[in-house]
């Protein structure tokens, strides 16, 4: 067979997962490639939050935080379930802060923990309050010349705040603090001074969030000459002698034949813009979807795998979370939003349905099985008053009157997107359900923020639920009353971070056949790989700090590197 391109490890998706693979398989003296089917890098990890969830981590042991693999995976098994092997679960719990290490020491890479941001369920046995989430450091993008151009954003920071900010940073401002205030003013001080960075069209050079950690990863295959082709499309698997050798793609219309001769890992997404394919695997039964994922997460490595014989997993689930629709179809997810005292959720028949701060997963899924049990809820509302409006940011609206509120107004509230009304009543209309038992539900809700105590869905009780809050609101900080008018709507949808189910694999993230034996030379991370968390999200990061450590993981067997 010709072939146009030998390299040793090929890597098929350039999000967190598949750069960090690519990176270290080059650290450790491979040559990789990295290719992308779109026009740009960074896969929805650059439209992510981009923090990773990596138990007994260095930086939170030194900072004082207690630990342990024990622990760690004692959590993670009644979080998931039997679903997942013990030796799955130990190996990404070894691994992923290995990984870390591995990064930190050699590459641009790097995280710091974030020490007060609580694992979902930190009332189980093993669960922590805080320190298990990473946040990458910011960086400055300057640093990656013209390739920066080439980066996958998202604009949402610079359409709320002209500046970015880590989750850290966010939690602080958003409470108001003494420190949250000098953050800002730090920020904006910074903003008014980097103009050469808002001559290229940015608010300023500093990243933040999923941004900086797919700059850094660049930024470390730049380090190491490591190839990225754009506008390459994988199309199929090569095989030879029941080994996966290779890969026939399409890059800017050519069809090539890729050699690679330690392994192929694809970490390319998942299907979360393939409606045909989630509703095949029993997922979206409204036959719409809701995703925040790149729109190149289309499915095409699951349907490699499948032509191959491997087998699935967990193909009916998602990274479920609530989410917006913007008057442009994008999606907003209301991760912040949710938690903020003085707003609820209500379905088709004005009732709450969910622990609206609760775990953004858990929300979704309520949202679903709400709309199979007992009243529509596709959407639901998010019901608030004026104080909520003026305290909190919601998606795109900053908080309180500020200078664009009449554009805010014109493109938000003219196209329908929120709902405003002088009564609760007036409100009950605009959205179609009824007001007798919305005005029930608020009346209710009151009473709860009043005594400080959720009778129905426990809202505030776990640490959780509190990351996002007020805490000067009494006696519960995530319980407020909704009483001033004007009254507000926003349409709330079932959305999702990505699909969680795909190719299942082993422990060194090796692709399974039917019979659960090894597919030699195919290697899987990310979200076309079966979730190590499975039908769960045991914290924030749950995504991206797998497909991190098990592309290291890949890399590393693919080579024939053992610790």
């Amino acid at each position: 067979m010709t072939w146009d391109y030998t390299t040793d490890f090929l890597v098929v998706g350039s999000g967190a997962g598949g750069m960090t693979a690519a990176v270290v398989a080059a650290e450790l003296g491979a040559d990789s490639l990295v290719i992308e089917k779109t026009d740009c890098y960074g896969g929805t990890t650059a439209l992510s939050g981009g923090g990773i969830w990596i138990p007994a981590n260095d930086a939170m042991l030194h900072a004082g935080l207690n630990d342990s693999e024990e622990e760690a995976v004692g959590y993670l098994q009644q979080v998931i379930g039997p679903a997942v092997s013990e030796n799955k679960i130990r190996a990404y719990v070894r691994n992923g802060r290995k990984m870390v290490r591995f990064m930190d020491a050699h590459t641009p890479v790097k995280f710091i923990s974030a020490i007060y941001y609580s694992d979902y369920y930190p009332e189980f046995t093993g669960g922590k309050i805080g320190g298990r989430t990473m946040d990458p450091m910011p960086f400055d993008f300057f640093k990656l010349g013209t390739e920066f151009n080439l980066m996958r954003r998202s604009l949402l920071t610079s359409r709320v705040l002209p500046f970015s900010m880590t989750m850290s940073e966010a939690r602080e401002m958003m409470s108001m603090s003494a420190k949250g205030i000098l953050i800002a003013v730090k920020h904006l001080l910074r903003y008014a001074f980097d103009i050469p960075a808002r001559l290229r069209g940015w608010p300023d050079r500093r990243l933040t969030l999923g941004g900086a950690l797919v700059a850094r990863c660049r930024k470390a295959m730049l380090d190491r000459n490591v190839p990225l082709w754009l506008h390459t499309d994988a199309k199929e698997l090569i095989v030879e002698n029941d080994c996966v050798v290779g890969m026939r793609v399409e890059k800017e219309g050519k069809s090539l034949r890729i050699r690679a001769q330690k392994g192929v890992l694809l970490a390319a997404g998942g299907m979360a813009h393939n409606i045909e394919m989630r509703q095949q695997f029993n997922q979206l039964p409204n036959g719409e979807g809701f995703s925040s994922a790149s729109e190149g997460d289309t499915g095409d490595a699951i349907r490699m795998g499948i032509a191959r014989g491997a087998a699935l997993e967990f193909m009916d689930c998602a990274w479920w979370t609530p989410s917006t629709q913007l008057p442009d179809g994008s999606m907003q997810v209301l991760i912040v939003s949710k938690s903020m005292p003085g707003g609820i959720f209500v379905d088709s028949n004005g009732q709450r349905f969910c622990n609206e701060a609760a775990p953004y997963e858990d929300v979704t899924k309520a949202q679903w099985r709400n709309h199979r049990e007992r009243a529509s809820s596709v959407p639901s509302y998010l019901i608030f008053d004026a104080r909520y409006r003026h305290n909190y940011p919601l998606g795109v609206m900053p908080p309180g009157k500020m200078k664009g509120d009449d554009k805010i107004k014109a493109e938000l509230i003219d196209t329908g997107f929120l709902k405003k009304a002088n009564s609760l009543r007036e409100l009950a209309q605009q959205i179609n359900i009824d007001a007798d038992r919305l005005e029930q539900t608020i009346a209710r809700h009151n009473e709860f923020a009043r005594t400080g105590k959720d009778l129905d869905f426990g809202r505030g009780d776990s640490a959780t639920d509190r990351y996002y809050s007020d805490a000067k609101i009494k006696p519960n900080p995530n319980l407020a009353p909704i009483i001033t008018a004007p009254f507000y709507a926003v349409a709330v949808y079932p959305g999702d971070l990505g699909t969680k189910g795909g190719l299942k694999c082993d422990e060194f993230a090796r692709v399974l056949d039917q019979t659960d034996q090894p597919i030699a030379g195919l290697y899987a991370t990310g979200n076309c790989a079966g979730a190590v968390m499975g039908n769960s999200y045991p914290g924030a990061g749950s995504t991206i700090g797998p497909a991190m450590t098990f592309g290291y993981v890949a890399a590393r067997h693919a080579l024939g590197i053992d610790d």
